[in-house]
């Protein structure tokens, strides 16, 4: 057993192979025997469908004894989680798969992107992402698979993250703690969707809940993928509900060949084919703001059921935590802020961030110098919170990051200590470095010496960009000259790029863009990135962010802000109640929070701001501000007396 003291730090090379030779090498149990479409009956009467996976010995029953029991909770229905795990169960294909992706080098070519999905195969994406992970489920764990009401084989309506749905939660982890196969402990798994589900049913857990694993969770959804800064989430979001809606319609084929068929199921389906579709297109198709709907107004009004049940509260989770995240994920707003929000000892919460996007988490992972694969960690933290194993797992950490630019970092909060907030200011002065944009301009530590106005018009060059890339979950990260390149995108941009720094200089946390604007219309749509610029030109987006003009009201309460008095992070409502009047032809000062990051500058390399004055396809404005819009020029002041700059947070002044 491992035992760390303040004088021996962990061995994490070490433990990194004690854990991985754990996860993969012989278990207690040689099968794994499963119980279809188990019913579990909820308060109100609903009944949801629940897969449930125990330890077997070869050709013989279920273990007796009572267990540990891990639940998932998912909408995209277990009987694409079963035809994956039985695919993955055919002797030796799992092996073959991984040695495959392993064994694919891309390097040198424009599409290692693809390598990068790639590497999700054997970085334990399947087994923590789908929950079914037959080593650990072999090594002594129960694991229960559930249809969330509304979708899969599962009765009701689909209530998206509602608070009924919370509820069905609760209810579920009461019954695996109470079957008598079950010793009362449960961890809950899952990545997306069923992460978010995880942080919820830990905010004053049920008692019997004792640990999470949620990989790539997002916390407060509507700054994260709905609409962050007014921008709907036009790629994303109906890929989204078209896989959902599309797969909960799937029936039960076994029933209706019994004759067992659940005609509830059918009407209930039948009632809601759609959801959420509604007001997806209230979003983008409302002329105007006199003419806005209930649901859209919902959608608008921080109160709302619909608001509340986007809106985690992460303050209150009181079990152990391992949160995976990607810094190009669609909710990487709320991976550095999980593990800050959360309050509990670095003991029993951690943090691995990866570049990943939302479709290859745990790239990169299971290699030398980098953390263990996905399933090995979660293997050893549930060995830790419900089997009382002393394995190390609660040193480890407890904030583990790949840094951009550089490699992967260990660190004990973040940002990293030593990090100050400082100006950079945009200036209108060419620097010579991004002569393709459509304005080069410099970024430089003191305010600019003459005013000027910049021009820049929407364009559809950011189809090209990593935003895209993003927003489609990476499916499109393969493109490098898209994605790990923003050249392309920067022909219709704004570009303010600073001399190329000397010494390696590190940027840790959140960061506000401050833009001093004018518009010709009654509302613009800004949309900015920060970038990292090699010796040869190539400019990779590290963070990006996004905001409505009119929905620029900033909450203080809910916002942060340096010893300057600038913001760090403001915090828009984005709400009906606090929108803002564009006058066209006045000034409108913006701050722009950008998604936090890590990552070094190394010498010779400059930073770069990118301001596009729109995000297509990654987000639109909500149709009534984007007519408000009409799609007019907008122009950036540079103005000595009222100055546009980067709250910018690095080790050093650039």
């Amino acid at each position: 057993m491992y035992h760390p003291s303040p004088e021996q730090p962990p061995d994490l090379a070490s433990l990194t192979e004690q854990w991985t030779q754990l996860h993969d090498g012989p278990q207690p149990y040689s099968d794994v025997n499963i119980q279809w479409d188990v019913p579990i009956q909820m308060s109100d009467g609903v009944v949801l469908k629940a897969n449930v996976y125990r330890p077997a010995q070869t050709g013989g029953p279920a273990e007796a004894r009572p267990l540990p029991t891990i639940v998932n909770l998912t909408p995209y229905t277990k009987l694409m989680t079963n035809l994956i795990d039985s695919a993955l169960a055919v002797p030796r294909l799992q092996q073959f798969t991984v040695d495959m992706a392993r064994r694919v080098n891309v390097s040198g070519t424009q599409i290692t992107g693809f390598g990068d999905l790639l590497h999700a195969l054997d970085g334990g994406t399947v087994q923590t992402v789908l929950g079914i992970d037959r080593n650990l489920i072999r090594s002594g764990y129960n694991l229960v698979v559930v249809d969330v009401r509304g979708t899969g084989f599962s009765q009701g309506a689909w209530d998206t993250l509602g608070a009924r749905e919370q509820l069905d939660t609760r209810e579920v982890i009461d019954w695996a703690a109470t079957q008598p196969w079950s010793d009362g402990k449960v961890a809950m798994s899952g990545g997306s969707y069923a992460g978010i589900n995880q942080l919820r049913a830990a905010e004053d857990a049920p008692p019997s809940l004792k640990a999470i694993f949620p990989v790539e969770p997002g916390s407060d959804l509507m700054r994260d993928v709905v609409a962050p800064g007014g921008g709907i989430g036009t790629t994303f979001l109906p890929l989204w509900l078209s896989n959902v809606n599309q797969l909960k319609l799937i029936p039960d084929v076994s029933s209706m060949l019994e004759g067992t068929f659940d005609w509830s199921w059918f009407h209930e389906r039948m009632s809601d084919p759609d959801t959420n579709f509604d007001l997806l297109a209230q979003a983008l198709l409302t002329p105007s703001l006199d003419r806005v709907p209930p649901a859209l107004a919902d959608a608008l009004d921080a109160d709302s059921p619909f608001r509340q049940g986007i809106l985690g509260h992460p303050e209150r989770v009181n079990v152990p935590a391992f949160v995976y995240g990607g810094w190009h994920d669609i909710f990487a707003n709320s991976a550095t802020s999980l593990f800050n929000e959360i309050p509990l000892p670095e003991g029993q919460k951690k943090l691995v961030v990866g570049n990943t996007y939302h479709a290859n988490p745990g790239a990169g992972t299971g290699v030398p110098g980098a953390p263990p694969r996905l399933d090995v960690l979660q293997r050893a933290w549930f060995d830790k919170w419900l089997k009382g194993i002393d394995n190390g797992i609660d040193g480890y950490g407890p904030i583990v990051m790949w840094e951009q630019g550089g490699s992967w970092i260990t660190m004990g909060s973040f940002p990293q200590p030593g990090i100050v907030h400082r100006r950079v200011y945009l200036s209108g002065q060419a620097s010579g470095t991004a002569e393709d944009a459509a304005h080069d301009g410099s970024l430089t530590s003191t305010g600019p010496a003459e005013a000027d106005r910049l021009t820049i018009a929407p364009g559809l060059t950011t189809i090209c960009s990593r935003d895209t890339a993003q927003a489609s979950a990476g499916l499109t990260s393969f493109l490098d000259v898209c994605t790990k390149d923003s050249r392309i995108a920067e022909r219709n941009a704004l570009t303010f790029t600073s001399a190329a720094v000397a010494e390696p200089t590190v940027i840790s946390g959140p960061i506000n863009v401050h833009l001093n604007t004018v518009h010709d219309a009654t509302d613009g749509y800004w949309s900015v990135t920060i970038n990292d610029v090699a010796p040869d030109g190539t400019s990779s987006v590290l963070s990006t962010g996004q905001l409505t003009a009119s929905m620029r009201a900033v909450d203080e309460a809910k916002s942060t802000r340096s010893p300057s008095g600038d913001y760090t992070a403001p915090f828009n409502p984005i709400t009906l109640d606090s929108m803002l009047q564009v006058v066209p032809g006045e000034p409108v000062a913006l701050d722009i929070a950008v998604i936090p990051t890590q990552a070094v500058l190394q010498p010779g390399h400059r930073l770069r701001v990118d301001v596009f004055a729109g995000n297509s396809p990654k987000g639109l404005a909500f149709r009534p501000m984007l007519n408000n819009t009409e799609l007019k020029p907008q122009y950036l002041n540079i103005d000595p007396n009222a100055p546009s700059f980067v709250n910018l947070p690095t080790d050093r002044p650039l």
